[in-house]
């Protein structure tokens, strides 16, 4: 008998547990499939306690000074984004959460620069919150090329490596601003000095400001330090890492497997901004022509998928969508299409029995969901109870629920005891998530190398156990948002050599032949098809 237990969940993916609007707001709905923790992995990066409020000191070392609460001299945008990226650093949240929950929500902004600094600014506009999606995702994805132009201007490094985290995200903030968005120099000194002064001490502003005054310089004069790429093999890559701004585990790893010139490509797209998919909410009866009718009333600039009905692009504009309610009142979610080609994969029909083994927090659980136009059974399972609520909230929302059956349970454990083969089960597996680096700007600075062994040991458990409730003549997809071959290709050869009973099933019958690789698997590339890095094999158990 399958039951959902009521015990407490060990926490499945690594993340801030959202609530139903973070959910509605999109992007959670894929990314937190990016990290498993605690009885699922092990490996997840460390947390660190984030201080309720920076302590400040003057620069003789007496108590410090009675701050106001209200402070209508420093830029609002920058107080919120050195204070997003001080959580995001020392406190492990998720940038693109962060930046999703802050459209249209700057009074809770404002609440954590309050608690944090001791201060408020003056009221974030839409233009404010803009900025601060912009100024924050860039500052993480340029930080080690950020750092290394820090670093140069510093008396030695010994004073870049003792400068304490506020101070260096002030400056990181200053030097994205002047080196890649081009803003006034003298609005960027004098507004982020001012936020040191206020939010540390004086001689924090000053040390701001006699560096963003050197970077100038450097900059009018085209002689900004350069970055070294020669040498053997190992200097290479930590030459491209740095101006790439990338991890150099990843860029050996990406030159090993595509080569210096595709790895070049991969980690341009990364550092690019990223746009986004919208999928029209077909369990309502929507169309993506209703879709495409509202975003011109709102107008949001848009275009259609190249590769999926009902489906929109848009590269701007989503904070118009949020405020408008769309997301929230179910009429359509935010879903990239490479996750809606997995669900093409799949192809759920009428009738048919689904089971999808990692299932919160839902992104193609709902999409099957919808396709199956209310004919079928759709079972949801994951470890994480919480999120398997929020799940069964959406669905009732995007009125798909009539099919929806969720199981909290850790799929490892469910598959020994199950009763019930399914027709079709899709394991969208917990991975390294190198494919939505674009998107995920903090993750490449959150995965390590050590990592990839860990994550491989786990997608082979839950492969072989989801392979269990594959009944004979039916089939299994497994995916991933990576683009990594050890997490895919190599897993599901693996997997063909452990269970003979299972064969490829070619995908060149759902998705384009442009996504189909020679041994007949999906993969979606980020630079050749400006989509998210994504994987999906389809196998087949015998009869």
């Amino acid at each position: 008998m399958m039951q959902t237990s009521n015990s407490p969940a060990s926490s499945f993916r690594h993340t801030i547990m959202p609530s139903l609007p973070q959910l509605l707001s999109g992007r959670i709905l894929h990314f937190a499939k990016l990290s498993a923790t605690s009885s699922y992995e092990s490996h997840s990066t460390k947390q660190v306690k984030f201080p309720k409020k920076i302590s400040r000191k003057t620069d003789s070392g007496s108590p410090p000074r009675n701050t106001q609460n209200l402070n209508l001299e420093v830029s609002p945008h920058r107080a919120v984004s050195a204070v997003r990226l001080m959580r995001i650093e020392l406190g492990g949240a998720f940038a693109d959460l962060l930046n999703e929950q802050g459209k249209g929500s700057g009074e809770n902004e404002m609440g954590y620069v309050e608690r944090t600094l001791g201060f408020r600014t003056r009221h974030l506009e839409d233009r404010d919150l803009r900025l601060v999606t912009e100024v924050v995702g860039g500052t993480i994805r340029w930080r080690r090329y950020l750092d290394h132009l820090i670093l140069s201007l510093c008396h030695d490094e010994s004073t870049f490596r003792s400068m304490e985290p506020l101070l260096l995200q002030i400056l990181r903030i200053g030097f994205y601003e002047i080196t890649k968005l081009d803003m006034p120099s003298y609005a960027v000194v004098d507004e982020n000095v001012k936020l040191a002064k206020v939010a540390l001490r004086s001689g924090a502003g000053n040390l701001v400001n006699g560096i963003l005054r050197k970077l100038i310089v450097l900059k009018e004069s085209d002689s900004l330090p350069a970055v070294k790429v020669d040498g053997d093999d190992r200097q290479q890559a930590r030459g491209l890492a740095t101006l790439y701004s990338h991890p150099v585990w990843m860029v050996r790893r990406w030159t090993k497997y595509f080569g210096w010139d595709e790895a070049i490509k991969l980690m341009t797209w990364n550092n690019s901004s990223p746009s986004f998919s919208l999928r029209a909410n077909t369990g309502k009866g929507l169309t993506g022509a209703d879709l495409v009718s509202r975003l011109k009333m709102l107008k949001v600039p848009h275009e259609p998928s190249l590769y999926l009905d009902d489906f929109v692009r848009i590269k701007t504009g989503m904070q118009n969508v949020i405020q408008a309610g769309l997301l929230k009142e179910g009429f359509c979610a935010v879903q990239d299409e490479s996750a809606g080609l997995v669900v093409s994969i799949v192809d759920p029909q009428p009738g048919e029995s689904i089971i999808d083994c990692c299932a919160a927090p839902g992104g193609k659980t709902l999409f099957m969901a919808s396709r199956l136009n209310g004919q079928g059974t759709l079972f949801a399972v994951d470890i994480n109870e919480g999120r398997l609520r929020i799940l069964k909230e959406t669905a009732k929302l995007h009125q798909v629920i009539d099919v929806i059956s969720t199981i909290h349970a850790d799929l490892r454990t469910f598959s020994t005891d199950k009763v019930v083969e399914w027709d079709k089960v899709l394991l969208d597996a917990p991975c390294s998530g190198l494919g939505v680096l674009s998107k995920r700007a903090d993750l490449r600075w959150n995965r390590k190398q050590e990592d990839m062994e860990q994550l491989k040991h786990l997608q082979d458990e839950l492969l072989d156990s989801a392979s269990r409730l594959v009944k004979p003549g039916g089939v299994i997809i497994y995916s991933t948002c990576s683009i990594d071959p050890e997490e895919n290709e190599e897993r599901i050869e693996a997997f063909l050599l452990r269970h003979p009973e299972f064969e490829i099933d070619p995908v060149n019958r759902y998705v384009p032949e442009d996504f189909v690789t020679t041994r007949g698997f999906y993969m979606s590339n980020p630079v050749k098809h400006e989509l998210d890095g994504a994987f999906a094999a389809r196998l087949a158990r015998s009869q």
